[in-house]
């Protein structure tokens, strides 16, 4: 990589088998910055080897990862990512170019499922739920609360926000809408995950991002 035009944030939590695949996708351009959120798989060791920028985040949680890596990063434009193969870094210059040429300010990654049972039913009928929700809060229309997304570090730091658990993506782009910024979406790939899930992987976790993300819209 000769020159960085975008810092990538990857937040972690035992992803040891899918980062090979994820970092060895990674086009020029883009610094794949991965926040170890507590891994006991050796992640961290594994993104080092391959040439990725680690940083520790002792703090669990989603938003707490995600935080660091944002306080970490350096360029103007700022994406995240899932680290789990669920979302192929290909195709980063899709959410990335609207907010590097001007045209949008918050771009979000619409999943496509490229495969049957990729994206199960129930997870689909939340996410509808969720978009119909942030449509009556923010009167912004989105399909999708996309893991990929894309904005300027300086306003995504200005936001000022304060979840650091499920909450995180959601109440980013509902500040984004208070603050009058141009949110826009664009398809991207979604791919069967290397491991288990999380968050809809588990009741516990289920449950907690439901109570995050209803913190986030009723505040």
């Amino acid at each position: 990589m000769t020159s960085v035009v975008v810092d990538v944030i990857l937040p972690c939590l035992d992803e040891a088998a899918a980062l090979p695949w994820v970092l060895g996708r990674f086009p020029d351009g883009f610094r794949p910055i991965v926040v170890d959120n507590g891994s006991v798989d050796g992640s961290g060791e594994v993104a080092r080897s391959l040439g990725a920028v680690v940083v520790e985040e002792p703090l669990r949680g989603f938003g707490a990862a995600c935080h660091a890596g944002l306080s970490a990063a350096v360029t103007e434009v700022v994406c995240f990512c899932d680290c789990d193969a669920s979302l192929d870094p290909r195709q980063l210059s899709r959410v990335t170019g609207p907010v590097l040429d001007g045209s949008a300010d918050l771009l979000l990654g619409r999943r496509r499922p490229v495969a049957h049972g990729v994206w199960p039913l129930p997870g689909r009928l939340a996410n509808r739920a969720l978009a119909r929700r942030i449509r009556r809060r923010t009167g912004i229309r989105v399909r999708d609360l996309g893991p990929m997304r894309a904005a300027r570090r300086v306003d995504l730091l200005a936001l000022e926000l304060v979840d650091r658990r499920c909450g995180y993506a959601l109440e980013m782009l509902v500040r984004a809408a208070d603050a009058g910024w141009r949110v826009r979406e664009v398809e991207v790939d979604y791919l069967p995950r290397i491991g288990h899930s999380k968050v809809t992987g588990t009741f516990r976790g289920f449950r907690q991002a439901v109570q995050d993300m209803s913190a986030v819209l009723t505040r």
